[in-house]
């Protein structure tokens, strides 16, 4: 038998001894020279002839027979995968050993062919099935055909593969990128399929895709504005205002990953491999015939389903919602915030007061459920009623007084007293008073009820005048000076006029350089005028104030900005007087 060391050399076909050629035919002769050279290192096909426990005896047509290890042909089982004539390919390793028997291996005849496999495959660019065998660094290890290849992570899939555990066992197809027959290496890659299949799926997806039909897909992706639709091959976009006629917060609330859904395909371009989907279109618009459903000022009910700093939306039906501005939600009460009357998730009852089809807006109202107050308020408080509320309210033009709930009344500033100059509501009345007034005023389409507590004031001109008689002599302050004269204010609300020929002084001085606003002077009463409340005054023949009656009598000078007011024109009297010389005589 040949050594390990000798080279390979051919073997010879199986010779029959010199005495039994002469006992051959003709036919058996020419077979036997006929039979291929066999040689140390080739594949050759052969008949098992005979299974043993530990070793298969296949007939290889040479004149020993081969022996091949009984562990190459048992499976995982721990059966032997072959029996008596069946035809197997082997390996020549060697030539008989000590036994008399060719050494022979069917995983190097394998091997081998796995190898031309491989090669072939390379070079005609085809693909090669492999079975992932175990993790490792930087990817996965394959066995094809009994070689261990290596599978880049980069190389798996056409995007990253999370869990590569999961594929482990997974029988696949392959392309082989390299390989080295000496360095037993073979590198392949799995994207290079998978891209070439998801090119045939996305031809074959957008060959059968029609704009406006029903298609199947299952959910990839659930996005804040959307959902990703795999139909097979492409992807689809379902976005969110497609998902439902009625408010959809989040995607997740009708779909989840993996589930198979029916969309209709309303857009898609082949070129950018774009696909909108649908899913609401498949049932009809509710908005189509909803004026038909919701006239103007019938009674609805819905749920409130979201609060806004403007209003409550309703939800009428799914798909079609309605608005309560926050205006629409009192007559009276001035409402800041919808959470103050509403919560989400309540029922209630509105009307209608508006549709809008082409905006899809329906606009609802709550107090139009209950009378305007404003309405009947002429019935309920006519001019002259006399009524009692608390101050709500004080402003620089007035006070507002609660009449009832949600109605207010204002007291106008020159209503708050008969002749008094006021800078300030706040010098008669405060926040919290319980004041006695009467209607002046009523307004209901405006929604004003204008009310005056004069009435039930003092009244400082009739007191002046029941205390004081023409030729007394009374101290006052200057409020006014006009060309014509001074006004001299007496007391609270209370004002004389001292004409310019009724002034002590030299004729060729005038008055503004005699007197200032403030400044206190001494008088005498020569006019009182009930009817007309006009008081007229003179300083001839009246003793000058003395300094101490001077200072004690001074006053600060009067601000006339106050007279002007938002609501109503004063009242007439002394204040109001034009600024035109009056008739001396009529002092």
């Amino acid at each position: 038998m040949a050594s390990n060391d000798e080279k390979k050399k051919p073997l010879q076909p199986r010779l029959a001894d010199s005495s039994n050629l002469e006992n051959l035919g003709m036919d058996e002769l020419l077979d036997l020279y006929t039979r291929p050279t066999l040689a140390e290192g080739e594949i050759v096909k052969g008949r098992v002839v005979k299974v043993t426990p530990s070793d298969i005896v296949v007939d290889i047509g040479y004149k020993s027979e081969g022996l091949l290890p009984a562990s190459e042909v048992t499976g995982y089982d721990g059966q032997v995968r072959v029996k008596r004539g069946d035809e197997i390919e082997v390996y020549i390793e060697r030539f008989e050993d000590a036994s008399g028997y060719v050494s022979l291996s069917r995983e190097k005849a394998a091997r081998m062919r796995v190898w031309d496999d491989i090669e072939a495959a390379y070079k005609a660019d085809q693909a090669i099935s492999g079975r992932v065998i175990d993790r490792v660094k930087g990817g996965l290890q394959v066995d094809v055909g009994g070689i261990k290849a290596f599978l880049p992570g980069s190389l798996i899939d056409t995007k990253p593969v999370k869990n590569l555990d999961a594929l482990r066992g997974h029988e696949l197809k392959f392309k082989i990128v390299s390989f080295d027959k000496k360095r037993a290496n073979v590198v392949l890659s799995r994207r290079a399929i998978v891209e070439v299949e998801q090119a045939e799926a996305k031809h074959a997806t957008f060959g059968r895709l029609k704009e406006g039909e029903l298609t199947h897909g299952v959910v990839k992706n659930i996005t804040e504005y959307g959902v990703f639709v795999d139909l097979g091959g492409v992807d689809g976009l379902l976005h969110i205002t497609d998902i439902s006629w009625g408010r959809v917060t989040h995607p997740s609330e009708y779909f989840n990953v993996a589930d198979e859904i029916e969309v209709m395909v309303l857009k898609f371009d082949a070129d950018s491999e774009r696909v909108s989907l649908g899913y609401k279109q498949k049932s009809p618009d509710p908005w189509s015939d909803v004026s038909d459903r919701y006239p103007l000022g019938s009674r609805v009910r819905g749920k409130v389903v979201s609060l806004t700093d403007y209003g409550a939306f309703i939800e009428l039906e799914d798909g079609v919602e309605g608005l309560i501005h926050v205006s629409e939600m009192s007559w009276t009460k001035k409402i800041r915030h919808p959470a103050k009357v509403l919560n989400i998730g309540d029922e209630v009852e509105a009307v209608v007061s508006d549709v809008n089809v082409p905006n899809r807006r329906i606009s609802l109202s709550l107090k139009a459920l209950e009378q305007n107050p404003w309405d009947t308020i002429s019935q309920r408080y006519p001019v002259g009623t006399i009524i009692e509320g608390k101050v709500r309210n004080l402003t620089d033009f007035g006070a507002f007084v609660e009449v009832e709930e949600g109605i207010d009344g204002l007291i106008h500033i020159s209503d708050m007293s008969w002749h008094r100059r006021l800078k300030h509501p706040s010098e008669v009345l405060k926040k919290g008073d319980t004041v006695k007034a009467r209607v002046i005023n009523v307004d209901g389409d405006n929604q004003r009820l204008s009310l005056s507590i004069r009435e039930f004031l003092p009244n400082e001109w009739d007191n002046f005048a029941k205390l004081h008689n023409v030729g007394d002599e009374v101290i006052g302050t200057v409020s006014k000076i006009t060309d014509f004269g001074l006004f001299i204010r007496l007391a609270d609300g209370v004002e004389g006029l001292a004409h310019v020929s009724e002034v002590q002084r030299d004729a060729r001085q005038k008055l503004d350089k005699l007197f200032h606003p403030g400044d206190a002077v001494r008088a005498r009463i020569i006019k009182i005028d009930p009817g007309e409340r006009k008081i007229g005054l003179t300083t001839r023949d009246v003793e000058p104030l003395t300094d101490e009656e001077r200072t004690q009598h001074a006053a600060a000078p009067v601000d006339e900005h106050h007279e002007q007011h938002e609501q109503h024109e004063p009242a007439p009297d002394a204040e109001t007087e034009p600024e035109s010389e009056p008739d001396p005589q009529q002092s």
